[in-house]
């Protein structure tokens, strides 16, 4: 069965910048686990369900969301800055307002051959790196602090992806937060 989640993912500068410290952090020090993903933050973590069940979510999704814009904040999703962790390195986001969405997502969708619950994710943030060595820690933050500003213009879009066995990723849907 097909495996699917929720992300929200930045477009723009930012989005921009976390793309190249992916590429030149991978080029340095070889790949971590954060370069198997694009960069996102998790809203829901992944659940599986049959192909058909697709338009069961991205309708569910379409209409949390137009129930949220009503109280929808700017921005939408605030970037708290660079955190850099033992084990992890990233940014600290907070969106109040998009976790009562995912809530209302998550409440409303009800599918009869999904397998498990919809996990919502508490922790709202986009990793840069980890699973890496840790020896490679200081290199690593100071290649993401020399190319990835938290301030930088971005804007946000709640996607729903299916993420197939050999790693293959389909947009489903996406819908802009900013």
């Amino acid at each position: 069965m097909p495996k699917f989640i929720v992300y929200a993912c930045p477009t723009g500068e930012l989005a921009n910048q976390v793309q190249r410290f992916f590429e030149e952090s991978r080029q340095v020090f070889g790949p971590n686990a954060a370069h198997a993903y694009m960069p996102h933050c998790t809203l829901v973590g992944f659940f599986e369900d049959t192909p058909g069940s697709v338009p069961l979510y991205t309708q569910a999704l379409a209409r949390a969301y137009k129930r949220a814009l009503r109280s929808q904040p700017t921005p939408a999703i605030a970037v708290k800055g660079l955190v850099f962790r033992p084990d992890w390195h990233g940014l600290e986001l907070a969106s109040p307002w998009l976790k009562q969405l995912m809530i209302n997502f998550a409440s409303t969708t009800h599918s009869p051959t999904r397998k498990g619950g919809l996990r919502l994710k508490d922790w709202l943030h986009l990793s840069l790196a980890y699973e890496f060595p840790p020896d490679q820690a200081k290199g690593l933050s100071q290649m993401a602090a020399d190319l990835v500003d938290p301030a930088a213009a971005t804007t946000w879009e709640l996607r729903y992806y299916q993420r197939s066995q050999d790693d293959h990723w389909i947009c489903h849907q996406s819908l802009p937060l900013s």
